[in-house]
């Protein structure tokens, strides 16, 4: 008898997730963003966001195997981005990329998909005003996803690492660059309602759930 290694029998699971998660046909068109940057942290990092609200996000490093994982969106957040898309004419002969020599900052990869049609543009760096504000959103989005993660493998793993999550959560908030930073709440009051975990955290959560929860969409882009 035949056995699969270990490695093989993760890539048949990832395989299988990928092809369980929503079709562009079922979603209407949908938006991909995808960031390659090797060794940095994390090396990869894709976003797809479908017109109807389906999303999934692979944050990861190149070594690993995909693991696209599904996560929820606003409609208002889903429809700035497509609107971002359309002044950009979702892609469509577009070229981003500035022509001047500047340091590498990664590939950048925008794709519109509707049904068979599909149109991409890749970049290094670009000052379009409508690019850089759709890059922004995403790198928002990519960002939020991996606080989120941190704080939710901390609160199982490793509770003592939960006030130093929770410090640089405040940081990116502080500086206004994750876009729907209410999607904290469930595991802000998680870490608030834990005993067990330090009391500095618990309070730090208890202030960034009173913030949150305050805060207009003005406050939070």
């Amino acid at each position: 008898m035949i056995t699969a290694s270990a490695p093989t029998v993760r890539r048949l699971l990832a395989c299988i997730l990928l092809l369980a998660l929503p079709a562009p046909a079922s979603e209407g068109a949908a938006l991909i963003y995808r960031k390659v940057f090797k060794g940095s942290v994390p090396e990869y990092v894709e976003i797809r966001v479908g017109e109807t609200g389906s999303c999934a996000y692979d944050i990861r490093f190149l070594s690993d195997d995909p693991e696209p994982q599904p996560f929820e969106l606003s409609q208002p957040l889903v429809a700035k981005l497509f609107e971002l898309a359309a002044q950009l004419n979702h892609f469509r002969g577009l070229d981003l990329d500035l022509k001047r020599r500047i340091a590498y900052l990664g590939q950048k990869t925008f794709r519109y998909e509707r049904g068979s049609e599909a149109w991409e543009v890749s970049f290094n760096y670009t000052t379009h005003p409508a690019a850089t504000q759709l890059l922004r959103l995403f790198e928002g989005i990519a960002r939020q996803q991996e606080h989120y993660d941190t704080l939710k493998r901390r609160l199982r793993y490793d509770r003592l690492g939960i006030n130093d999550s929770l410090v640089r959560f405040e940081a990116e908030l502080n500086r206004g660059v994750l876009p729907e930073p209410q999607r904290m709440l469930p595991l802000l009051e998680e870490v608030a309602a834990d005993a067990r975990i330090i009391e500095i955290a618990r309070q730090r959560a208890r202030a960034l759930i009173e913030r949150l929860r305050t805060a207009t969409p003005a406050q939070n882009p």
